[in-house]
């Protein structure tokens, strides 16, 4: 079976924002609605679809990519269901209306045809009554979790009858192409992340009331203190809406049996219609520019009031294994209600975990990829200590769950001559299954001989087949001095011969370099080694163009944060091999530079070479498209923006939708690229000179004149109009290290101005650009 076509019934929140997805990815879907009563009768997938162009976060990776996605109605346009591979139904979380659904699409879709429901909680014995065996058989669950671009969770939950093929089928698209993390639910209410996700949430909420704190302060407390996501508890019922969350708890209630309800205050705020982001408010409100908090003793808006604690500032700093025990040893009404609640949590998970799944690894992989988490719980309890739980448990008056008592050595997870393995219901521990396509770095690195070499701000790993990994460790994989030079032994150690060729990539969810290491720059500055600084910015440029020339395959593998000087030797590799979420952008200007590790010289080279083909171009369109992607720092919003904006090549550089992959996918590049190899050959272009360079210097007077830009601002668009023009004489033939070195005097040249010396200190003191 292979799903090439998609069809999705439910044009609300969640069947538009998963079409968005999949039509991100390239597959063509049908979005279909209830049929409006007058009027334009397909008005409601009409609106979901725009619903969707307009989401913020953005709903799809390219805006474009929703020209394939045909609208149609239920009444006039089923139809068009008929060829689809996969029909998802996405509509009113209700059986009945779901049911007459099937019974319509039964006789309609094609014999090999899987058909799956989005539902949040109903059990899928249910979904299926009066249905065929035939019917049966290509059914099952797919829970996503909203918004479905983000978060990186797909459940599926198949029945006793659902055919293996069908189930492989679609956990191969899911994994694949849309680029999800899979887990297999057993078909009980709630499933697995709702059912856990959704008890987090209420006792959270009881436990506000019960320690008498505020909505900021729980968010505070329930967010990235506890390895949470930032929108912690409240912003994420928001996000989710309450109406939803209130019928998906009272749903939770009455199959389950166990006590789901909602606080009465919830109940009234909802039925005033303040629903969170769907509608005026919810527990926060935007008034302008301005965020308020409910007060949810009086259900009025207040100035919102962000927790101002210098111990959870300093927790914040510490990593999650030692963040966790720390706050759980927090005094005051702080620690009080951080204590309940990791208790409170953990004895739900442990007690409901064999009942819900199939392992604890599925409950932590979902709770990580459903709900943003740093880590799952069970590997949140091996932190606390079982001890904790334990004693906590006792004076809470709760029983210890059996799972408890089966774990060895107070741990879920025990690691054996570099294999993870985890407890399992029968008290024995088991090899932790690997995600498929992953190739784990922290299983490479405790391969024996694998770590190649090792400093503590890069390593290198080998990844098998004769590929070399370059990883960098430091923060935010910042290109410093540590890295860099891990990088030159990383190419000579290929060059030798052992290897075929190399991989510049990492696993750290957040980024693949925030850019080149300004603290270090800083201080050179502060000293007035101008010497240095010089020699500095030429090492730089020389490990981008080593990365260029080297005579074996390099392939960069961004994802995330890609800025700066990590952009910039990302754009001189052979290959990208990029994460479909990739914030790419050379962003110098924002603390008054431009890219001089030779960002500003592949830009120009990349666009000009670009318009060869074409006799009549006019090739100031190159000079002045570079200009405006580095003047306006422009960043992508994914990886399909950043095809666009040219940071990746519209053949040569691929896109791997699941992050899981991503490292694998650039490793199998390099072998294919590897046999027969030869090295790019040096480049020269036609540099217009002072033309051009007035042509941009005129645009950069009228946004002067315009009051859009500040007069530093004005000189930093020179120095870069300088650059892309080759120097303010007649047109010449340029070679990369003639703008090279235009690149690295105009950016010392800014660097010693006052005004740029503030914007760098101002980024690293607050991480935000500065306008002077």
């Amino acid at each position: 079976m292979r799903i090439a076509k998609l069809g999705v019934v439910g044009a609300g929140t969640m069947g538009s924002g998963i079409a968005a997805l999949a039509a991100s990815a390239g597959v063509p879907v049908v979005l279909l609605d209830v049929a409006a009563p007058q009027g334009d009768r397909t008005a409601p997938a009409k609106a979901g679809l725009e619903r969707a162009r307009k989401a913020r976060p953005a709903a799809f990776m390219d805006p474009g990519r929703a020209s394939l996605i045909t609208l149609g109605n239920l009444e006039d346009s089923l139809e068009l269901l008929r060829d689809c591979d996969l029909v998802l139904e996405a509509i009113i979380e209700q059986p009945a209306p779901k049911q007459a659904l099937y019974a319509r699409l039964e006789p309609l879709l094609k014999p090999t045809a899987i058909v799956a429901s989005n539902t949040s909680g109903i059990p899928m014995q249910v979904l299926t009554e009066g249905r065929s065996a035939r019917f049966t058989r290509h059914f099952l669950g797919m829970h996503f979790f909203n918004p479905p671009r983000y978060l990186h969770l797909l459940e599926l939950i198949p029945t006793k009858e659902t055919d293996p093929q069908a189930l492989d089928a679609v956990r191969h698209f899911s994994e694949g192409v849309l680029g999800k993390g899979i887990v297999v639910a057993k078909d009980v209410p709630g499933f697995v992340a709702n059912r856990l996700g959704v008890y987090g949430m209420v006792a959270a909420m009881k436990g506000m009331m019960e320690s008498g704190l505020t909505i900021d302060e729980v968010d505070t407390l329930t967010g990235p203190l506890l390895g949470r996501a930032k929108s912690a508890t409240f912003r994420t019922a928001d996000i989710t809406g309450l109406d939803v969350l209130l019928h998906v708890s009272k749903g939770l209630s009455a199959s389950t049996g166990e006590d789901f309800s909602m606080p009465e205050w919830v109940e009234t705020l909802a039925a005033s219609g303040r629903l969170g982001d769907k509608t005026s408010g919810g527990f926060y409100k935007k008034v302008g520019k301005d965020i308020t908090t409910l007060d949810w003793h009086t259900l009025e808006y207040g100035p919102q009031r962000k927790v101002d604690d210098p111990a959870l500032g300093a927790l914040l700093k510490e990593p999650l294994e030692k963040r966790l025990p720390m706050a759980a040893k927090l005094p005051g009404k702080y620690g009080d209600f951080v204590r309940n609640y990791l208790l409170r949590m953990s004895h739900y998970v442990l007690r409901t975990t064999p009942e819900i799944a199939y392992d604890i690894v599925a409950v932590d992989r979902g709770i990580e990829w459903g709900y943003a988490w740093e880590a799952g719980p069970c590997q949140q309890m091996d932190a606390l200590g079982h001890d904790f739980l334990k004693e906590g448990f006792a004076r809470l008056g709760l029983e210890v769950p059996p799972l408890l008592h089966k774990a060895k050595d107070g741990a879920f997870y025990h690691e054996r001559e570099g294999n993870w393995n985890y407890l399992a219901f029968a008290g024995t521990y088991e090899k932790v299954p690997p995600i498929p396509g992953q190739i784990a770095l922290d299983a490479v690195r405790s391969r024996k001989g694998a770590v190649v070499e090792s400093a503590p701000d890069a390593n290198l790993l080998d990844l098998g087949d004769g590929v070399l990994l370059l990883e960098a460790r430091s923060k935010m994989n910042t290109m410093g001095a540590g890295v860099l030079a891990m990088l030159r032994k990383g190419l000579d150690r290929v060059a030798d011969g052992k290897f075929v060729g190399l991989v510049i990539g990492n696993d750290d969810q957040r980024a693949f370099s925030a850019g080149a290491d300004l603290s270090a720059v800083v201080g050179q500055v502060q000293a007035a080694d101008w010497k240095g600084l010089d020699a500095m910015v030429r090492y730089f440029q020389e490990g981008a163009m080593l990365v260029r020339s080297a005579p074996f395959p390099v392939v960069a593998a961004p994802h995330g944060l890609t800025l700066g000087g990590g952009a910039e030797y990302a754009l001189h590799a052979d290959r990208i091999q990029a994460h479909a979420e990739l914030y790419m952008g050379l962003v110098e200007a924002g603390v008054g530079l431009i890219p001089a590790g030779g960002g500003t010289k592949e830009l120009l080279f990349r666009f000009t070479e670009q318009l060869t083909p074409y006799d009549e171009a006019d090739p100031f369109e190159a000079v002045k498209r570079a200009f405006k992607v580095i003047a306006m720092a422009t960043t992508s919003t994914s990886a399909l923006e950043a095809r666009s904006l040219g940071f990746l090549r519209p053949v040569a550089d691929r896109i791997t939708m699941n992050r899981d992959r991503l490292i694998a996918d650039a490793k199998a590049r390099v072998l294919d690229l590897a046999p027969d190899y030869v090295a790019p050959v040096p480049r020269t272009i036609t540099a217009l000179g002072r033309e051009a360079l007035g042509n941009l210097m005129y645009a950069g007077w009228a946004m002067r004149e315009g009051g859009q830009i500040t007069e530093h601002e004005v000189r930093i668009a020179r120095e870069l109009a300088y650059v892309l023009s080759g120097g303010d004489g007649p047109p010449r033939t340029v070679t990369e290290q003639d703008i090279l070195d235009l690149e690295r005097e105009a950016f010392l040249r800014l660097l010693g101005t006052k005004e740029t010396q503030e914007r760098i200190a101002y980024m690293l003191k607050t991480g935000k650009p500065l306008r002077n």
